[in-house]
């Protein structure tokens, strides 16, 4: 059986298929096959970072090596010829065993985890906010308690002051008394000398003094207001910072010893170099180290500093004080015992030369009173009657010889003579006993001056002695100048009315 066969053609094609339709295939072939690469490249693009795209006019494997040449582990040369394999710095994993070191991979897209980071990026801020705050509290409840201290010193310091300026107006008020027991001195020893001097020498130098306590207590007083405010705000910042920890894990003195920072306002504390504690934050208006409280702290440093100045310089001024008030108080006591023992020497002296004027005195008016009586004898009896008659100038022995002129005796004017004589003397001897007297007197009356005096001088000496004693206080000596009058005995009180 004959077969028929389609003429052939005298193409080389063997194929079938009609071209265009072979076209239209391949066409969309590589329109798939461009799609596949566009995509595949477009999802490795999106999940790797910028400088991982590879140069599209460099060959892969060329552009690959020079990718990762920075990864590999470089050689460095150690003394003794030998080498050592470094990575890189940076960050990334090491890869010891392929000797590289890729770089840390950053995503362009959220990964699956992304809720799950994103929440525990949020309880990482959330816990740093926590753990800044209660670093700040800690800071600030540490620096209050600084203040507390502090004001505490200052506290104790102004007590001590306060004794002081009252010891220093009891000593005024010592040294008023002083000079008012003086003035109950007799005129003739109210001669001012140098015992005056030095109680005025001594009120100046306790004024001096008592403004200078004063002049501390009101800069302590100043100070102290200050520190209540600094404290109030530092209290106030610690409360606002406490707010936000609400479960306090730890005391907040663990805190600043994990900060490695025992203090950030203490200065007496000298810092130890091995110790890298956390420096201090930069304030931050909506962080947890705010304005406010960096503001609190400098003040709080500044014034535990100043504070500190002023205790020193208040003990210093309380010790210079009690010493000079002792010096000043011994100097006084030492010139009024010097004075009362001149005095007490004055009065002994006196009281000798009184001695023996009162000796003088006696033997005057012995003499006198016998030369009375022989003023009495010489001149004879008042009475005629009385004399004897060898003694009367009419007798006749006398009447016969006297008959003539010029036989007069001389025994009448002899006797006149004599009589008038005596009376001088006696009159001379008077005049000379009475100045003796006068004398006498005036020394008596200057003994007994020269006597108080010494009393005065004595007692004012005692009083300053027991007054300044620490168990007498500034009312006591208050009252001592007030009512005590020295020309009157003590008042009693009524314990004393009572027993």
């Amino acid at each position: 059986m004959r077969v028929l066969a389609p003429p052939a053609e005298r193409s080389q094609d063997t194929r079938v298929g009609a071209p265009a339709w072979r076209e239209a295939a391949q066409a969309m072939a590589r329109t798939a096959r461009i799609l596949t690469d566009r995509c595949g490249q477009e999802a490795v693009t999106m999940w790797q970072p910028k400088d991982s795209v590879l140069d599209p006019n460099v060959a892969h494997h060329l552009g690959r090596a020079a990718y990762i040449q920075p990864w590999r582990f470089r050689v460095e040369m150690i003394k003794g010829g030998g080498t050592l394999e470094k990575p890189p710095p940076g960050e990334g994993v090491t890869l010891w065993k392929g000797k590289m070191k890729p770089p840390a991979w950053y995503a362009r897209l959220q990964l699956p985890l992304h809720r799950k980071a994103r929440a525990l990026q949020t309880t990482e801020v959330v816990h740093a906010h926590a753990r800044g705050a209660r670093l700040t509290a800690a800071r600030l409840g540490r620096a209050q308690h600084q203040i507390n201290g502090r004001v505490r010193q200052l506290l104790r310091q102004r007590e001590v002051t306060d004794h002081r300026l009252s010891e220093v107006r009891k000593g005024l008020l010592i040294n008023q008394q002083s000079v008012k027991l003086r003035g109950y001195r007799p005129k003739s020893e109210k001669v001012p000398d140098k015992a005056d001097s030095m109680l005025t020498w001594e009120k100046e130098e306790l004024k001096s003094m008592k403004r200078k306590m004063e002049r501390d207590m009101e800069k302590s007083e100043v100070l102290l207001k200050t520190l209540a405010s600094c404290r109030d705000t530092l209290n106030f910042c610690f409360r606002e910072r406490l707010q936000a920890v609400d479960l306090m894990n730890q005391p907040l003195d663990k805190v600043l010893e994990q900060a490695r920072r025992h203090s950030w306002v203490n200065l007496s504390r000298a810092p130890t170099p091995r110790t890298q504690g956390q420096k201090t934050p930069p304030p931050d208006p909506v962080g947890t180290y705010t304005p406010a409280c960096a503001l609190a702290l400098n003040e709080a440093k500044r014034l535990l500093v100043e504070s500190k100045d002023t205790l020193v310089e208040m003990a210093k001024n309380e010790v210079d004080v009690r010493e000079q008030q002792l010096q000043i108080s011994d100097r006084v006591c030492a010139s009024l015992a010097q004075k009362a023992s001149e005095t007490l020497e004055l009065k002994e002296r006196l009281n000798m030369t009184l001695g023996l004027m009162r000796g003088t005195i006696l033997r005057c008016t012995k003499y006198n009173q016998e030369l009375y009586t022989t003023h009495g004898l010489i001149k004879g009896p008042l009475s005629k009657v009385h004399l004897e008659t060898a003694e009367k100038l009419d007798r006749p022995l006398v009447r016969m010889y006297q008959r003539h002129v010029g036989t007069q005796l001389p025994e009448a004017a002899r006797l006149a003579q004599g009589t008038d004589k005596l009376q001088r003397h006696i009159t001379y001897l008077e005049k000379n006993l009475d100045e003796l007297l006068a004398t006498h007197k005036n020394l008596t009356w200057g003994l007994n001056c020269k006597n108080i005096g010494h009393e005065v001088d004595g007692n004012v000496v005692r009083l300053r002695l027991r007054q300044r004693q620490p168990h007498v206080c500034y009312e006591q000596a208050q009252r001592l100048v007030k009512d005590w009058d020295p020309r009157t005995p003590p008042p009693r009180s009524k314990s004393s009315a009572d027993s």
